[in-house]
C-alpha cells in the first residue's frame, strides 16, 4: 500500500465537518437490476444533494478549511465541482471564479452563475482552462480548491464510503465513477479501511478517460479530451498527481471503460426502470452491470452520482433520437 496524505480519521472528521450542508444518502434496492441479475443490487442516490451530484461533499470540506484572509476560491471544472464550489463559498461568504473549457455544457455553465459565482471560459481543454486558474492564484491571491487532487476535496468523498457502510455492512461490491480519482479515491480509503475484501471497481468512458490511460501507461498521462454523454468524467489527471492515480493504483480492484451506446442505455433504464433522471457519468454504473462488463457479487451498491444532463439531450436519449453531444 502507498502512503497517502489522508486517512479515515480524516474522512470521519470531514463528515462531522459537512453534516449540516449534505443531504444524507439515500440507498434503495433496484427491484429491476436485482431480478435481471438475480442478486442483490442496491442504488445510492447521490445525485439528490442540493447542487445535483456528490461534489458538493469535497467542496464544502475544502471550503470550511479555508485560511483567513483569502481573496477567494477558483478551480478548473466540467460543471459539477464548479456548481458544488460556488455553492460552498456562498455558504461562507467568499468570492469565487470558476475556470472551464469550451466543451463544458452550457446548463452546467448557467447553473454555476446562478449561484453568484463568475465564470470564466478558456480554451478547448481543462489544461487551457488551468493556465486561467493558476494566475488568479499568483497573481489575485485566490485558493485553489482542484475537482480531485486535494486531500479535503478526496476526505469530503470519501464520506460517502463512511454512509456506504453504515447503511449496508455487509456489501461486497461497489460500482463508483472514474475521473481525475476524487470520488473513487475517497470511497475507497473509506471502505477499504474497514472491509478490505470490498470490491472496488471504477466506471468511465471510452471517449478519453485519463486516469485509465494512465493506469494502463504506469503513470500519470495526457490524453485527448473528448465529446461524450459521460461529459462530467473528462479531463486529465495531471501529470504531476500525488495522490489520486496511486490511490486507485493501489486500492481500487477493476477499472471498466464503457461505448457512448452503453451509457446511453444506462440513461435510459434509469429513467424508465428506476424513474431517474440521471446525467451519463452519473450512470455509468448501472451501464457497465447491463453490458456485462461487471458480474454483481452477493449485495453489490451502485453509485448515481449526478442528474445535471441538459434536458433536451435527455430527452432525445430516452426516445432513440438522433443527438449530438
Amino acid at each position: 500500500m502507498s502512503q497517502t496524505e489522508i486517512n479515515l480519521d480524516d474522512i470521519e472528521t470531514a463528515r462531522s465537518r459537512i453534516a449540516p450542508y449534505i443531504v444524507p444518502l439515500h440507498i434503495t434496492p433496484s427491484a429491476a437490476l436485482s431480478q435481471q441479475f438475480d442478486s442483490e443490487i442496491l442504488l445510492a442516490h447521490e445525485y439528490l444533494q442540493t447542487t445535483g451530484a456528490f461534489k458538493l461533499r469535497g467542496a464544502m470540506n475544502s471550503v470550511l478549511q479555508l485560511e483567513a484572509g483569502t481573496t477567494g476560491v477558483t478551480a478548473v471544472s466540467t460543471g459539477n465541482h464548479g456548481r458544488a464550489l460556488a455553492w460552498s463559498a456562498r455558504q461562507a461568504g467568499v468570492p469565487c471564479i470558476i475556470c472551464m473549457s469550451e466543451l463544458v455544457p452550457q446548463n452546467k455553465l448557467e447553473a454555476i452563475r446562478a449561484l453568484g459565482a463568475e465564470t470564466r471560459i478558456v480554451g478547448k481543454s481543462q489544461d487551457e482552462a488551468e493556465v486561467e486558474a493558476r494566475r488568479l492564484v499568483s497573481e489575485e491571491g485566490y485558493t485553489m480548491i482542484p475537482p480531485f487532487e486535494h486531500p479535503h476535496v478526496i476526505a469530503g468523498q470519501g464520506t460517502l464510503g463512511l454512509e456506504m457502510l453504515e447503511q449496508v455492512p455487509d456489501l461486497d461490491t461497489v460500482l463508483v465513477q472514474l475521473s481525475g480519482g476524487g470520488l473513487i479515491s475517497g470511497i475507497a480509503l473509506a471502505i477499504k479501511s474497514q472491509k478490505p475484501a470490498v470490491r472496488i471497481i471504477g466506471i468511465s468512458m471510452e471517449r478519453g478517460c485519463a486516469m485509465y490511460a494512465s493506469q494502463q501507461a504506469g503513470n500519470p498521462v495526457e490524453v485527448e479530451e473528448l465529446p461524450t454523454l459521460a461529459d462530467s468524467l473528462g479531463g486529465g489527471i495531471g501529470l504531476d498527481n500525488r495522490l489520486t492515480f496511486g490511490i486507485v493504483r493501489d486500492y481500487v480492484d477493476k477499472l471498466v471503460l464503457l461505448s457512448e451506446a452503453e451509457i446511453a442505455d444506462a440513461i435510459r433504464h434509469a429513467y424508465f426502470k428506476e424513474q431517474v433522471i440521471l446525467e451519463g457519468g452519473g450512470a455509468v454504473g448501472i451501464g457497465a452491470l447491463l453490458a456485462g462488463k461487471v458480474t454483481p457479487g452477493s449485495k453489490t451498491l451502485v453509485l448515481l452520482s449526478g442528474k445535471n444532463i441538459d434536458m433536451e439531450l435527455h430527452r432525445k436519449i430516452i426516445n432513440h433520437e438522433e443527438y449530438q453531444h
